[in-house]
């Protein structure tokens, strides 16, 4: 559950009362409070930012038909004259990859290199496979190839077009989501299990109304989203700044990467490749044009021993700028395609270099490229996308919710600006010594992989404490003057 259940979970007595001298409900519920007061507009303006971005692939595929299909009228010509045809539409443009048509209908993607574009950005002209005839162009992103209007999605979804400086919101949202939910899970089956006579645990009650309605759809959608907003969590962290250069190290440091293929012809040395999903393509290797064009040349056979190597269907070939460069084809991903393999081949001989299977990857670099491609909303289809915006839709709900329990329980008698109170403090003193240790050795250790919760986190604390710093000084100085007003009465 990505926001706070703003007031008391298990029942309307007060927030601090244990059900036993010790009790961890009242900390999750505070920390539950805070975080979503405070995190959840980032998590709402991720969500719908995602909601948007998950069926993004569809928007594509109906906005861009006329470049991504044709009308087939005839067998497709060779690859190489394809090519040649797109380099017609861009004779001062290098041409770096090539996505062949797989299908009668589809059209092929020339991918050239253009020093204008920004970072992991190509410019691909759409060749008919039948005519070799270009029938448009347009700039591409990443190793998904995406197309203008998705990839305006994913960079208001990673960070609202404000370059680096956004994506710290979206590192924020996602470094919270994970503790939200969780949080929110405990203190819904707690509620349940205190009060299982008349809390629902996975049903809701339509015949409430008011605060316990709102309460009752926050915690029954929560409950019943929590794994999905984990697992965004998650994935959306892999591709932060801070904590995402934390997970690239361990991963790193335990041998769990994505296995890089051999690029370089007499060369055991394998060239880094991106498999991040948002990554890309190096655009600095200086291309020789007559090498380039004998490559082009060459491009059928060596699509050819790829096939017969079992690296078929939808592939991207590279077109080496070098003598020494080898041909790269890989499998690109496709929804229900659960491997993606690659190999390396000297295009003058005819000879493998390297060759790299799915089968062969590590289980966490297999985990990682299935988790992408499901955050992407590519991995099965329009399917994947529906269930990631169903979950889009139910996590709104829930931060909508959780704000509406937040505004009911503002004081009746005060101002219309005064809101809802925060769950009463004291809550490390129901815990043991021993656990708040354990607690603190925890959140430092999170705090530090992921460094926007840490700070964050202090921040909550910071705030709690002035906050109670000055409820105190009130009780006192109320204190005083009654305690004056009643000398002055005797």
């Amino acid at each position: 559950m990505s926001t706070p259940e703003m007031e008391r979970v298990a029942d309307p007595s007060p927030p601090t009362r244990p059900t036993s001298p010790r009790s961890w409900r009242p900390l999750i519920l505070r920390l539950h409070f805070y975080a979503g007061i405070l995190i959840a507009p980032f998590i709402l303006i991720a969500t719908i930012s995602g909601g948007l971005y998950a069926v993004a692939p569809t928007i594509e595929q109906l906005m861009y038909r006329d470049y991504l299909h044709v009308d087939p009228t005839g067998p497709a010509v060779p690859v190489a004259d394809q090519i040649r045809a797109a380099q017609a539409e861009q004779p001062d443009l290098t041409v770096a990859t090539v996505r062949p048509a797989t299908d009668p209908g589809d059209t092929t993607r020339v991918m050239f290199t253009d020093p204008s574009l920004g970072e992991s950005k190509r410019l691909a002209v759409f060749v008919d496979p039948s005519t070799a005839t270009s029938v448009g162009e347009s700039t591409v992103y990443g190793s998904s190839g995406a197309l203008p209007v998705r990839t305006w999605i994913s960079e208001l979804h990673r960070h609202l077009h404000l370059g680096e400086p956004g994506r710290l919101y979206s590192e924020l949202a996602a470094s919270w989501l994970w503790v939200i939910a969780l949080g929110g899970l405990y203190l819904w089956v707690e509620r349940y299990r205190r009060n299982r006579d008349k809390a629902r645990l996975l049903t809701f009650d339509r015949k409430s109304k008011g605060r316990n309605r709102s309460l009752g759809w926050h915690g029954v959608a929560g409950i019943w989203i929590a794994v999905g907003l984990v697992f965004l969590s998650a994935t959306g962290l892999t591709w932060s700044t801070y904590a995402g250069e934390n997970v690239t190290e361990l991963r790193s440091a335990l041998s769990w990467t994505t296995p890089a293929i051999t690029e370089t012809i007499g060369s055991s040395d394998a060239a880094t490749t991106d498999h991040s999903g948002h990554g890309g393509h190096s655009m600095e290797m200086a291309a020789d044009a007559s090498t380039t064009d004998n490559n082009v040349g060459r491009i059928d056979s060596v699509l050819d021993i790829a096939k017969a190597n079992g690296i078929d269907g939808a592939v991207e070939a590279s077109i080496p700028a070098s003598d020494d460069a080898a041909f790269v084809v890989a499998e690109t991903r496709q929804p229900w395609v659960m491997s993606n393999n690659s190999i390396s081949i000297d295009g003058s001989t005819g000879t493998v270099i390297d060759t790299v299977l799915f089968s062969d990857w590590p289980l966490a670099a297999k985990l990682a490229a299935w988790g992408i491609q499901l955050h992407m909303g590519t991995l099965f289809g329009v399917a994947n996308q529906l269930a990631l915006l169903a979950l889009a839709i139910a996590l709104a709900s829930v931060v909508v919710r959780g704000y509406m329990m937040w505004w009911k329980r503002r004081p009746t008698k005060a101002t219309g600006l005064t809101a809802g109170r925060p769950p009463l403090r004291g809550s490390l003193r129901r815990i043991s010594p021993i656990s708040v240790a354990v607690l603190a050795v925890v959140a430092v250790a999170i705090g530090w992989f992921v460094p926007l919760l840490g700070l964050s986190l202090v921040a909550f604390l910071a705030v709690d404490v002035v906050l109670g710093s000055i409820r105190r000084a009130r009780t006192r100085a109320a204190d005083s003057a009654a305690s004056h007003n009643e000398s002055e009465l005797a």
